[in-house]
């Protein structure tokens, strides 16, 4: 998956939406809008509409080495597609770039993180099938056709079919609560697919499902799509890992694994309040009124 910058680390045990319940559904709550060529240097925002049957959101911050190049790849997934691009805190051209690609422009001064920009996109989005991909990987349309595809035959979220890299001595913590997570739902055949990582392409019916909010901690949307019932599966594998830039100085300073981990186990937190304390499962055998 992509371990991006732009989303400030947090003890694993602070609830995300704890700290975006103020901002977050503001935002959520904005209009469509596009960039014109005015507003790509004055920011100003305008409406626009459309009609295509795929919506590819793509979060940008400073991107330009790769940005025209991945939207260029999103236009050619499906004959009716419209590109979203979330510009937040973009300082590099980025906003301008996308304009010029003919992409539909969303632009915020401040950094949101990674996963905000996704909800906002979504809740932008007029498709029948929301593509997810992020702006520094240049992934070609015919690599990102099969997700489209999956969503199109019935299936409600196709996941990239990648698990991170398991046969080491140390797993990361990331790749360890993936697999923990859809254990604990009784779905050991998605492995360590999830949400979290890109490229990834849900319905209309599971945005409607599962609510726009839920987009901003992916581990928590993931969750409440299987605990809904909805058609959870894996598409196709693409390895993330390589093509994902190594920020190592990123990752000493301010490492993304506390955060990606508490968003794990928000998402237990709220599956837990939708069954019981065991998650479902039963004691078994257990007397445990003999020890009170």
């Amino acid at each position: 998956m992509a371990y991006k910058r732009g989303r400030k680390p947090v003890r694993a045990s602070a609830p995300r939406s704890r700290r975006m319940n103020q901002r977050l559904p503001a935002k959520l709550a904005m209009p469509p809008v596009r960039l014109t060529d005015k507003d790509a240097t004055s920011g100003q925002l305008t409406l626009s509409h459309s009609s295509p049957y795929v919506s590819v959101v793509i979060p940008v911050m400073n991107e330009r080495r790769t940005l025209s190049r991945v939207i260029a790849e999103a236009f050619r997934v499906h004959p009716k597609t419209e590109v979203i691009v979330v510009a937040n805190g973009s300082t590099d051209g980025s906003m301008a770039i996308a304009k010029r690609c003919g992409a539909k422009v969303l632009a915020y001064k401040r950094p949101l993180g990674h996963d905000v920009p996704r909800a906002i996109g979504a809740k932008e989005a007029q498709g029948d099938v929301i593509l997810f991909i992020d702006a520094d990987m240049v992934i070609p349309a015919a690599k990102l056709r099969p997700f489209v595809d999956c969503v199109s035959d019935g299936v409600d979220v196709a996941l990239n079919d990648y698990s991170g890299p398991v046969k080491k001595a140390v797993v990361h913590g990331v790749v360890l609560a993936k697999h923990a997570l859809n254990l604990l739902f009784g779905r050991p055949d998605l492995q360590g697919a999830s949400m979290t990582a890109i490229p990834h392409a849900i319905s209309r019916k599971a945005l409607e499902r599962i609510g726009t909010y839920a987009l901003s901690v992916p581990p928590l949307a993931h969750t409440m799509a299987i605990r809904e019932g909805l058609k959870v599966q894996r598409a196709v594998r693409i390895n993330v890992g390589r093509l994902n830039p190594l920020r190592r100085k990123r990752e000493r300073r301010h490492s993304l694994e506390p955060l990606i981990v508490g968003d794990h186990l928000e998402a237990i937190q709220w599956w837990l309040k939708q069954t019981d304390y065991r998650g479902g499962y039963e004691d078994g055998a257990r007397q445990r009124w003999m020890v009170t």
